[in-house]
């Protein structure tokens, strides 16, 4: 069983999803403890309740994400585990509330190019599309911007480094999300205590609030209703990573046969060899 477990959910066909309990000391190989159909919390705490109360009150510490019906296992199934929200499900909400205000920005520009194409076309001259200094379109700056938005800044290529310049210059409440963005990312990655992860983390939700971006503020609401499980990342740094990984490894086994013809048979080599 181990001590130190993470829970999560994957898609093996279709679209239809399992809750998947791993054992991190596995390091994403034979790791699996169960995979049960669904993410019903009933239906997986009745399942998961056929291990012994005593080798599940074992378990120490348990990663998983936001969602309600996981802590709702986790604290049925596990009574003595300590609860960490997963610290890449946090930063992807700041990455998704970012990304939705270039996408925002790119409708705009879209529809301004939409209606200057139909304004020459009534009077009859040619339309010229604004080009900027790197080669692109506003609109194909904004479509171009995305990857760069999820990168730190020290990473960024040249090219990078000039559509980022661009993009910022042009749209500064991209400027501002981004810094948000990044800013969170840095609190979980140079944070060692969990007074100081608490302090930092409301001195960000007040940057958020004062920032008035809407997208960001519901961020800092989820982070408000979670924040014990998420402050109990900094007690030992665990994520959910392994979780994660072997969703991954998961994907490419059902590329390798082309895909799940049946469910059953599929769960047994997967069990056959990462179990």
């Amino acid at each position: 069983m181990g001590t130190h477990l993470s829970i999560d959910e994957t898609s093996l066909s279709d679209g239809e999803l399992y809750t998947i309990l791993t054992n991190k000391a596995a390091k994403g190989r034979s790791g699996i403890i169960a995979v049960v159909a669904g993410t019903k919390a009933e239906t997986v705490i009745e399942i998961l309740r056929k291990i012994p109360l005593k080798t599940r009150k074992k378990v120490a510490e348990i990663t998983l994400d936001m969602a309600g019906n996981m802590a709702l296992i986790a604290k049925r199934c596990f009574p003595s585990a300590t609860q960490v929200t997963d610290r890449f499900h946090v930063q992807k909400l700041a990455s998704e509330a970012l990304q939705e205000i270039r996408i925002k920005y790119r409708w705009q520009a879209i529809e301004a190019e939409n209606e200057a194409i139909e304004q020459a076309k009534a009077t009859q001259t040619q339309y010229r599309p604004e080009v900027l200094s790197n080669g692109d379109t506003v609109k194909q700056l904004l479509a171009r911007s995305r990857y760069v938005l999820y990168k730190k800044d020290s990473d960024w290529t040249e090219s990078q480094k000039q559509r980022a310049e661009l993009l910022f210059e042009r749209y500064a409440d991209l400027k501002k999300a981004y810094e948000l963005t990044m800013s969170l990312s840095h609190i979980f990655e140079n944070t060692h205590d969990k007074l100081y992860g608490l302090a930092r983390l409301a001195k960000w939700h007040e940057k958020v609030r004062q920032s008035g971006f809407k997208a960001f503020n519901t961020v800092a609401r989820s982070i408000q209703n979670h924040y014990e499980t998420i402050l109990n990342y900094f007690d030992n740094r665990s994520t959910n990573a392994s979780a994660e990984s072997f969703n991954a490894k998961i994907k490419a086994f059902r590329s390798q046969f082309r895909g799940v013809r049946n469910i059953e048979f599929f769960l047994y080599r997967l069990t056959q060899i990462y179990a």
